[in-house]
């Protein structure tokens, strides 16, 4: 543990999923935490870590008092340090899902920033005390962050659930579906997109997509146009990775 957090007292603020999971994790690696606290705290600790809604940022900083030498931060992954005012900020946002069950961060990335070189070396302490990989991200580049998070985690809910409900029309189960996607997400790991595309869209099969299309169009039709979105952006990876009339793998 970094010798500056090994006497600091950290107070969180929020109860939601990542209020928690922080709070458990820093007093799981020994050190001094109060919370998580309700909104509208106003604690004298070390070190405020403010875990609210992105729109409730700036009021949870404005309840917090300014004081010498406490450093004032906020988990939002999308968010710049203005929000914090006065307060001598930094930010400190797991890369990770946040399930209600709660969540392992060992191994995630963290995106951490500081207002002060002492703000972003405490920023930094807390992931790597936390075993997290801290990168540092300016202001105007947290919006394309966060959009990838979303992309890596929510947006492959999205497909995978349409995967489900179209593999549904025909007797699949969610089951049946889990090993193609760990296969495809564990290709990825190994390899990158562009090596890992199988299918025919990168074999150039233009024939089966179209009777994919069909399908879906016959079976949940409003989802045709997120199939349309998909074949297209896949389209584009294909040509990327020089593989649209490649010879390719099923499926």
């Amino acid at each position: 543990m970094d010798d500056s957090l090994a006497h600091a007292r950290i107070a969180v603020i929020g109860r939601g999923r990542v209020g928690t999971a922080l709070a458990t994790a820093l007093r799981d690696i020994g050190l001094d935490v109060e919370g998580p606290l309700g909104r509208g705290a106003d604690p004298d600790g070390d070190i405020v870590l403010l875990c609210v809604p992105d729109r409730e940022i700036p009021a949870a900083a404005s309840a917090v008092t300014v004081r010498p030498g406490q450093l004032v931060g906020h988990c939002s992954g999308a968010t710049g340090l203005g929000v914090l005012g006065e307060h001598e900020a930094f930010s400190l946002h797991p890369f990770m899902t946040v399930p209600e069950a709660g969540a392992d961060l060992t191994g995630a990335t963290a995106a951490v920033a500081g207002s002060s070189p002492r703000a972003l070396a405490t920023s930094t302490a807390l992931a790597t005390g936390l075993s997290m990989s801290p990168v540092e991200v300016r202001d105007d580049l947290r919006a394309a962050y966060h959009a990838s998070a979303t992309v890596a985690s929510n947006f492959l809910l999205t497909i995978t659930d349409f995967a489900e409900r179209l593999g549904a029309t025909v007797g699949l189960e969610r089951a049946q579906l889990v090993p193609i996607v760990q296969a495809a997400v564990d290709n990825w790991v190994a390899t990158g997109s562009a090596v890992a595309l199988t299918g025919p869209i990168a074999r150039g099969d233009h024939d089966t997509v179209a009777r994919q299309r069909a399908a879906v169009s016959e079976a949940i039709p409003d989802d045709l146009p997120l199939f349309d979105a998909l074949v297209t952006a896949t389209q584009h990876l294909a040509r990327r990775s020089g593989r649209e009339h490649g010879a390719g793998d099923t499926p």
